[in-house]
């Protein structure tokens, strides 16, 4: 007779496979095998699972190993976050809650989407680190209002991604002891044994890290798994890193095979698992004591927060304006920004980087809990808050962050800061950069969270860097990106209208800003909002031509104008700092912007022309870089690629057959 903790086990093993067999499509291998890790950790956490995510205090868990996901689900159904039996049926099904990877929004309990290797462990990092933000910020003696633990899965890929080594040197560095990562260290990956590609000693690397280093050498054994935990919690001054040895598809036929990593085991070894298991129960039932031997954590955790409510009111009593605060960053509430008059106010000309620098810096005095960092690029990016500290392991009140060269891990660390709750994250490198971040960002997206990256050196306009850090392709490449919203400013208002869009928005926001200065322009302000506007107009109700531009070249159009009307030709120029935003507003005002009856138009942008096609049409002409940079003065390289005044001019003409 089994007892109730290894039949809970053997029901998330069971019910994992019953449901990857019937969609025909999964990853069994790693459920199997790590059942009793995610047991371990769910019979140690604190959770509400009937309100999980208005727990404020409450643990979370990462499953890193993605692939893994109807291990999540099963341990969802069973301690009762309020997946059904159907929904496990329904695995990888159009529309189901339980999809082929977690997804945030989708399945309750979840608390981030994973998918790529090593995000989650990134994304870990981040909540660990608002955890210890926040508790360095809210608690008090005797009241430990943010006092929880971050607990995340990993697997052999993820131990092989860049991100998590760049993830976890920060996690060492900055003394995390509220981190706890599972290793389930199964030997296997898609085309075999470890040991073609991955014989390094992951104990002793994270070790060099600052990490605290558990190994259990049987992933069976509860009483085992349970000491680490207890151990890692003992553990105040480094994140745990639990090493736990498994064996993938474990009870099955394929047991310690890669043939089980990724597909269906098949009904035969079904019915082989069941047996070795003992195993009863028709498929996606479990025994009825199993699901009250789960229903009893849940209780806990709703004790728990209880608990923690009485807490919080005996709190607000004695601190009643750190109360009042706290709620007000869980609710990210802010006043007003566009009606702050000194928002929209700057002394003299800068490039839009220092026209960020200014408006961020305003901006902390309105948002507290705004926090960020570059990865060791701040005094370049211009993006560190003066009168706020650091954030470091020595001193954890200031918010300005020290990533690191650590860009992949920075935005993906950003994802977990702000899925933790409570804080706005911002983070920053140049704009060429921005392809290390890709995967986080498009996470970032899946999410709809608004994590605002700042992107600086936006074009050739780096100048003598050369073509390696000249960005090209990568508007283009992030405005491709489903929710994602791209503001290259013209000017400091322009930039200041990108920021208030960027922190009140509900998706993330790239803001990329020049190295070189650009002058403030008649006519910017509020309309950027609108992502697209007239900035100068024609005399005539229908002009000549319409010239469309973005960032530094906006200032060129402006010019180009006043040569024109001189001879003859009236012409509208528009901003375009947003073109998601623009293509948010009504055909009406689109319309009012880009008549469709002038199919006279040439854009300028200092990047490349594919997204600009959409508005020139083929009666117009795109002003744009189809080639790499080289290394000179900013100055020598607009001319080189033709963005001087007259040269739009000249494709003004041309574009009229003039």
């Amino acid at each position: 007779m089994q007892d109730v903790k290894q039949l809970t086990v053997n029901a998330i093993r069971v019910l994992s496979a019953d449901a990857i067999q019937k969609a025909n499509s999964g990853h069994p291998g790693m459920p199997l095998g790590a059942a009793p890790i995610g047991y371990s950790i769910f019979t140690n956490m604190a959770f509400n699972p009937k309100n999980h995510m208005s727990f404020d205090n409450r643990d979370r868990f990462v499953l890193s190993a993605g692939h893994a996901s109807m291990l999540d689900y099963a341990l969802y159904y069973l301690f009762g976050f309020g997946l059904t039996k159907e929904d496990l049926m329904n695995f990888r099904q159009l529309g189901s809650k339980t999809a082929g990877h977690p997804e945030y929004g989708v399945c309750p309990g979840v608390e981030t989407s994973t998918g790529p290797l090593g995000q989650g462990i990134a994304n870990a990092v981040g909540m660990a680190i608002a955890e210890d933000y926040l508790a360095n910020k809210f608690n008090k003696e005797g009241f430990p209002i943010v006092d929880h633990y971050t607990y995340a899965l990993a697997g052999d890929g993820c131990m092989q991604e860049g991100i998590e080594n760049e993830a976890a040197s920060l996690a060492g560095s900055l003394k995390l002891g509220k981190l706890i990562v599972f290793y389930d260290d199964n030997d296997i990956t898609i085309e075999g044994s470890t040991d073609i590609t991955f014989t390094e000693d992951v104990g002793k690397r994270h070790e060099a890290m600052g990490w605290q280093v558990i190994k259990v050498d049987d992933a069976n054994n509860l009483v085992k798994l349970n000491r680490a935990i207890k151990k890692a919690k003992a553990e105040k001054e480094k994140p745990s890193l639990i090493i736990v040895k498994s064996t993938i598809g474990y009870a099955s036929p394929l047991a310690g095979k890669a043939s089980c990593h990724g597909a269906p085991l098949g009904e035969e070894n079904i019915v082989e698992l069941k047996k070795t298991l003992g195993w009863e129960c028709a498929p996606f039932e479990v025994p009825e004591e199993v699901l009250k031997h789960c229903k009893k954590f849940g209780a806990k955790g709703r004790r728990a927060q209880r608990a923690w409510k009485e807490m919080f009111k005996a709190y607000e009593e004695k601190y009643p304006e750190l109360a009042k605060e706290y709620i007000s960053w869980k609710k990210m509430e802010m006043p007003n920004l566009a009606e702050i008059e000194e928002l929209w106010q700057f002394e003299k000309d800068d490039a839009s980087r220092g026209y960020g620098n200014t408006v961020l810096n305003k901006l902390a005095k309105y948002i507290p809990n705004l926090i960020g960092g570059s990865a060791d690029l701040a005094p370049a990016n211009k993006t560190n808050v003066k009168a706020r500290g650091d954030y470091l392991p020595t001193d954890k009140s200031g918010s300005n962050m020290h990533f690191g060269i650590r860009e992949h891990a920075m935005a993906a660390i950003c994802n977990g800061m702000y899925l933790h709750g409570g804080l706005l994250p911002y983070c920053a490198t140049f704009a060429v950069f921005s392809d290390f971040m890709k995967n986080a960002m498009r996470m970032s997206a899946i999410m709809e969270l608004p994590v605002t990256y700042v992107l600086t050196h936006d074009s050739i306009g780096v100048g003598e860097d050369g073509p390696t850090h000249q960005p090209i392709e990568h508007l283009a490449g992030l405005r491709a990106m489903p929710n994602m919203r791209v503001y290259r400013p013209a000017d400091g208002r322009e930039t200041t209208a990108a920021w208030i869009s960027a922190v009140t928005g509900k998706n993330p926001s790239c803001l990329v800003l020049s190295r070189q200065t650009l002058p403030q322009l008649d006519g910017t302000g509020k309309n950027a909002f609108k992502g697209g506007y007239v900035l100068s107009d024609s005399d005539k109700k229908t002009p000549d031509i319409i010239l469309i531009a973005t960032g530094s070249e906006v200032s060129l159009a402006v010019s180009a104008k006043t040569i024109l009307k001189e001879e003859g030709i009236d012409t509208r120029v528009v901003s375009m700092p947003c073109v998601e935003d623009f293509e948010a507003q009504s055909e009406k005002y689109k319309e009012s912007v880009l008549p469709k009856a002038v199919t006279a138009r040439l854009a300028i942008e200092a990047g490349s022309p594919m997204c600009w096609y959409k508005y020139v049409g083929f009666g117009g002409k795109v002003m744009g870089i189809e080639t790499f940079g080289a290394s000179a003065p900013a100055k020598k390289l607009f001319e080189k690629y033709g963005f001087t005044v007259d040269n739009v001019v000249a494709n003004a003409k041309a574009v009229l057959g003039k």
